[in-house]
């Protein structure tokens, strides 16, 4: 549960608009209404506080189907890309770190296969080059293994040659760098110097055995068989159970294995679009070191998805841009060019836009065809930027 220190008395306190805000709640419980999903939550925020929350249809929480609640909490899958991200911002804020270091140079064992040209900066980019190298399940606890695998690697292409999604190879690449570098495994080291510091209590990256009641399981309500344009790529239907399996939550699969309520999500994003700090001061960035990681590092005229869009990523985030793709990119149609964020599969969203001030988070443990999934983030996502009332409350400084 959002700590209430976080909460607002009322939307207007923080310069959101009453009935604009409703109207985000009414299109993510259309959905469960109509039977699409079986559950959904979403959030929305500004100035560090939530100006709202509703949380609305049934999932099954600890082997029993039971209404879901504000308590409850998802999957969030690939927007876990975005916490890890902010622990990486860290070590280079500090000056651990460099993004023109080789990942071999840190990690030996990926020094194999012509890896020994990868950079920290094409991994945190997804131009590095092996976005299918395979690491499986069994072996995610296994230290040892995790090397075993960077040293099996290969690359597919060669290095910054082009864009191709990364779904979980480059963040187990980043964890260990992170580990190396910080001398702390990466969950422990998430949970004391990024959630913990911003009293994200309930944005786990490894989820406690104790809180394991609370989660929606993940369900398929829509055609496991209709890929997406380009295919599915390593995110097929089958993986996407794998990383969502109660068994392995407490892994923390640190490129899609994060566990969060929307709430949770919509502050993370506060922080990172109000100088570093939560609402409280407390700061685990510096405004220019989030300013520098949300730059636009790849180039549209030769980095595209599968879709033909041209990609604009920073360093682990994803920018809306100004060339009117940005509902392509996750983010809906109405954020300014400088919002960024990161979605996550089955349609989970979590962004936050530095000119309005306005973060939003969703979840769901509903699952359906990425057209039906496109169309959701984008309706979502538009009405939640426009949230902001006409009279607001000066931004907090």
């Amino acid at each position: 549960m959002v700590d209430q220190r976080f909460v607002a008395g009322r939307p207007e306190d923080v310069g959101i608009d009453s009935e604009r805000l409703e109207a985000v709640f009414a299109r993510a419980q259309r959905d469960v209404d109509d039977g699409t999903l079986p559950s959904a939550q979403v959030a929305v925020a500004r100035h560090g506080r939530l100006a709202g929350m509703r949380t609305f249809g049934a999932a099954v929480q600890g082997g029993e189907r039971r209404p879901a609640t504000d308590e409850t909490l998802y999957c969030i899958f690939s927007c876990t890309k975005a916490v890890v991200a902010a622990a990486v911002w860290q070590l280079l804020e500090e000056g651990k770190l460099r993004l023109d270091e080789r990942v071999a140079e840190i990690i030996p064992e990926f020094a194999t296969n012509g890896k020994d040209a990868v950079t920290v900066e094409q991994v945190l980019l997804h131009t590095a080059g092996f976005p299918y190298a395979p690491y499986h399940p069994d072996g995610w606890r296994d230290h040892d293994k995790r090397l075993e695998a960077f040293s099996r690697w290969r690359l597919t292409w060669e290095p910054d040659s082009r864009w191709e999604y990364h779904a979980t190879a480059a963040h187990w690449v980043l964890v260990e760098i992170l580990e190396r570098r910080t001398g702390v495994e990466f969950r422990q080291y998430i949970r004391d110097r990024v959630t913990g510091p911003l009293g994200l209590d309930d944005l786990y990256v490894g989820l406690p055995d104790e809180q394991r009641g609370r989660v929606a399981v993940v369900e398929w309500v829509g055609d496991r068989d209709k890929p997406p344009p380009g295919g599915w790529g390593e995110v097929t239907p089958e993986a996407i159970e794998r990383f969502a399996e109660p068994s392995r939550w407490d892994v923390g699969l640190p490129g899609g294995g994060g566990i969060a309520g929307a709430g949770e999500l919509a502050l993370f994003y506060q922080a990172l679009i109000n100088g570093g700090a939560n609402h409280d001061g407390t700061r685990i960035l510096k405004p220019e070191t989030i300013a520098f990681a949300t730059e636009v590092r790849t180039d549209p005229s030769r980095h595209k998805d599968a879709t033909g869009t041209p990609v604009l990523r920073g360093l682990s985030i994803v920018i809306a841009g100004d060339d009117g793709q940005s509902h392509m990119r996750g983010l809906g149609r109405t954020v300014s060019p400088r919002a960024f964020g990161h979605d996550g599969a089955g349609g989970q969203i979590a962004w936050g836009d530095p000119e309005t001030g306005i973060s939003l988070g969703y979840c769901t443990n509903g699952f359906l065809d990425w057209l039906s999934v496109g169309r959701r983030v984008t309706a979502v996502s538009s009405l939640a930027a426009v949230c902001a009332a006409e009279a607001e409350v000066p931004a907090r400084r």
